[in-house]
């Protein structure tokens, strides 16, 4: 049995030597909450230790975001922060890798009005946009990872004492991330073949069409031509491999832009800009978002779809069996990290170039024209559950069952 101190040390190595696969003479960004000061400070040390040239934290603070959000004026959510954007960009363009590790509070912004949370997202999604752009053509190494904060905890684990609620959340995520075993750094290498794995499956069958089936969800969604699935690690333009999200179970791909169609409604709560929505549904004619409804949060999930033109239509497919270790914990995490990795999902927004052949040096113009979508968003929603079926229909019509009562049939 291995002690709190020993889990979070290899916790941090896996953040450093999978994740980001920090490399010598390299800079490091890390995007830290208060609550993940002291694995963020291991952090830092294990990519020093890993011959990092510097180490840039840049820290964030719910109490004080929340404040802001109460208090500010109206005109500064509109205004960008353009100056720590272009820092991040340029770092990125002299090939830092970038670090997340984040434990918002769910319900961090729970009676703030929409529009300031819109505009502020915007305003923000606007001035990364160039970095965004990199991250989701994996020009760079990047690595998203989460701490328990008391609220996020609280929210997880109600009717029990703070401090019991944020042991129980530490331990769920050592599991997740396999920082509890005496060899993550071997687990993880083999998780990652069978992840690899899937995707060539996926690869060679290149199916023209996936057709979702399920309780309140009947979707076809129509794949580009030469799409390519993913799953595991990646690698950067320098060909260095690292793994963006602590934990990950999907194999995923992009959608044809105009090729969905149907209905398809949500098997978990979704936090989304501090905000939960729950028990929600998206129509789609022609690709594009038709029709939305939500028992919970609706004015939230209708300004998500409203956000851009792109932000009406699909840009990721990605799939994760039922019978997964997130799933199998029976723990809803009101985190999208954790919960998109127990459920088969679907994201708005924009999709990642790599999931068509040739796409990460492909200009926007050549990804529109394979069929992919562009957005300021990119927000996934899980529609997994042990009753979806999902059939892959090949280009001669045929159809082979690819999930069977929420698992892999391949």
């Amino acid at each position: 049995m291995l002690t709190f101190e020993q889990k979070l040390e290899n916790y941090a190595e896996l953040i450093v030597k999978i994740g980001a696969n920090v490399q010598p003479g390299q800079t490091v960004m890390i995007n830290a909450s208060l609550d993940s000061a002291q694995l963020t400070r291991l952090v830092v040390k294990k990519a020093y230790e890993a011959g990092a040239y510097q180490v840039k934290v840049y820290w964030s603070d719910d109490e004080t975001a929340r404040i802001r959000y109460d208090l500010a004026p109206d005109e500064s959510f509109h205004e960008e922060p353009k100056w720590s954007a272009l820092e991040k960009t340029e770092l990125a363009k002299n090939g830092a890798a970038s670090i997340s590790i984040m434990s918002q509070d769910p319900d961090l912004l729970r009676g703030v009005p929409t529009d300031r949370i819109v505009n502020a997202d915007k305003a923000s999604r606007g001035a990364m946009a160039e970095y965004r752009e990199m991250t989701r053509s994996f020009k760079i190494s990047w690595n998203l990872a989460t701490t328990p904060s008391k609220a996020w905890a609280a929210k997880v684990f109600p009717g029990v004492s703070e401090d019991e609620a944020v042991a129980k959340l530490w331990d769920a995520i050592f599991h997740m991330v396999r920082a509890d075993l005496d060899d993550p750094i071997a687990a993880w290498n083999a998780h990652i073949e069978k992840l690899h794995a899937k995707a060539a499956y996926l690869n060679e069958k290149q199916y023209r069409k996936l057709h979702y089936v399920g309780p309140g969800t009947d979707l076809t969604i129509e794949m580009p031509k030469n799409h390519v699935w993913l799953g595991g690690s990646k690698k950067n333009e320098k060909g260095i491999w690292f793994v963006p999200n602590l934990p990950t179970e999907e194999v995923y791909s992009a959608p044809l832009r105009t090729g969905v169609s149907g209905t398809v409604s949500s098997t978990k709560p979704l936090s989304y800009s501090g905000n939960i929505i729950d028990n929600f549904t998206f129509t789609f004619e022609n690709g594009r978002v038709v029709n939305v409804t939500a028992e919970q949060g609706e004015d939230k999930l209708r300004s998500l779809v409203e956000m851009d033109e792109g932000s009406h239509y699909l840009g990721e497919v990605a799939l994760v069996p039922h019978r997964s270790p997130i799933s199998d914990s029976n723990i809803l995490f009101y985190k999208t990290l954790f919960d998109e990795n127990a459920s088969c999902h679907l994201a708005v927004g924009s999709a990642y170039s790599s999931c068509v052949q040739g796409g990460a040096n492909m200009t926007p113009e050549q990804l529109a024209a394979a069929g992919l979508n562009s957005s300021m968003a990119h927000t996934d929603f899980m529609v997994g559950s042990a009753e979806l079926n999902i059939y892959g229909i090949t280009a001669d019509g045929k159809e082979e069952p690819v999930f069977l009562n929420g698992n892999w049939a391949i």
